[in-house]
């Protein structure tokens, strides 16, 4: 138990004074050995061959595919052209352009796989258009962090992604699992945006003649098959999951330069160099969290911590909103991705044992996790937010606040009813 203290708690002490993730990381596994003097029995040269065998893998080229995707797209027109389309459909809706924000989302969520792309591109158009319609920057705020949380659930979904490596859990089962919990994320948004409307002056927009919603589509049609191209090929075996990243990025590429012609030769300089940070930033973590996780099996914390958990109840209902709890006490401070990394070697292991399926656990795992975007004090959204709405912090989460509701209340739902989860994988494969 000390030493799962020290494990965790470390760690997060190191994350609050600022240290950096990856460096955070190793500086606990080497306080852990030098605690347990384990410095003498391990041969230190295991370390570098553990951090590369934990890049060294197929299935984390997907990464930066859809990272290159993600930028391609937010360079380009594709997010002018989807939120004009989705504006087209359902901005004469009560609720307007707040129902135009929600499937926006739902939208871009289907071709980048990060909460930060969609609040960092779709979001500042977003806001930028319900600002010039008059619309409170406290609602707008809101609805567009809350929103961004569908980022990680819709696939694809960089999070998901490495919990399958993780976790021995097909990468392409997780996406299709989160397909249907992804859409009742938006569909409970768009319920509380209706019933806000009734309170908040929402100015709703006219009702688009066919003729013209036929016109936006066709301007938005390429873009939109960008989801069916990487779901559909998943799905029917064309490719894998990784090589559906590639697949993507090079579909956006194309849309960008040669279709639409709005990414020039300079921009996909700037589109690359972003990747390449971005990417580098998480395989040095991914790779300093595989160290992590091996050093958690080797001293069976795992197995103490599901002895530990199986202690408190032996209903898995139970057990999950426990799990969940902590999960989402977690996304308050570390980013999605960190935390699947750092957690999915301690939690699948214990999740086995108690009898929860690995698959199911993966999207509750992700969806409890991607919470933490819009929650303080390290929510990723939140400071995206802060810079495009020009407000302060503190402002940013009082305007999300209302919207954890819906969001609470499907999180439950799933919890209670697992087989919302698992239902389309299992239909499907």
């Amino acid at each position: 138990m000390e030493i799962l203290i020290i494990f965790i708690g470390l760690l997060i002490l190191l994350f609050m004074v600022a240290v950096p993730v990856g460096i955070a990381i190793g500086l606990t596994c080497m306080a852990v050995l030098w605690i347990m003097n384990d410095f003498g029995t391990i041969q230190l040269t295991l370390f570098p061959l553990k951090m590369m065998h934990g890049i060294n893998n197929f299935p984390m080229l997907a990464i930066p595919f859809f990272i290159l995707a993600a930028n391609a797209m937010n360079k380009g027109s594709v997010t002018h052209r989807i939120f004009d389309l989705a504006n087209g459909v359902v901005g004469h809706f009560r609720g307007g352009l707040g129902h135009v924000n929600v499937i926006a989302s739902m939208i871009f969520a289907g071709m980048s796989g990060t909460a930060s792309a969609d609040a960092a591109g779709l979001g500042a158009l977003e806001i930028k258009a319900m600002r010039e319609r008059g619309y409170p920057i406290s609602y707008s705020t809101g609805i567009t962090g809350a929103s961004s949380v569908i980022g990680p659930i819709i696939p694809p979904s960089v999070a998901m992604v490495i919990y399958g490596w993780l976790g021995d859990v097909s990468v392409g089962k997780l996406f299709i699992a989160g397909v249907i919990p992804g859409v009742l994320f938006g569909v409970s948004l768009m319920v509380m945006t209706w019933l806000m409307s009734f309170k908040i002056d929402m100015p709703i927009e006219s009702r688009k003649p066919v003729k013209e919603i036929f016109r936006l589509s066709k301007r938005a049609v390429l873009a939109l098959l960008t989801p069916s191209i990487i779901v559909g090929g998943i799905w029917s075996g064309v490719f894998t999951p990784t090589e559906s990243g590639a697949v993507a990025s090079a579909y956006a590429i194309i849309l960008g330069m040669f279709i639409y012609k709005d990414v020039t030769p300079g921009d996909l300089k700037d589109i690359f160099y972003s990747t390449i940070e971005f990417t580098a930033i998480i395989l040095f973590i991914i790779s300093m969290s595989v160290l992590y996780g091996w050093l958690l099996v080797r001293l069976q914390i795992p197995l103490k911590l599901s002895e530990m958990v199986t202690h408190l109840s032996t209903n898995q209902t139970v057990l999950m909103l426990v799990i969940v709890a902590f999960l989402l006490l977690i996304g308050c401070f570390m980013s999605v991705i960190e935390a699947v990394l750092i957690f999915t070697p301690v939690m699948v292991p214990m999740i086995k044992t108690i009898g929860i399926d690995p698959l199911y656990f993966g999207v509750i795992m992700v969806i409890s996790l991607s919470v933490g975007v819009i929650t303080p004090p390290f929510g990723n959204v939140l400071y995206i937010l802060v810079g495009i709405t020009e407000t302060s912090f503190e402002e940013v989460v009082k305007a999300i606040l209302p919207f954890f509701i819906p969001i609470i209340v499907i999180i439950i739902l799933f919890i209670f009813f697992p087989e919302i989860v698992t239902f389309l994988p299992r239909i499907l494969y």
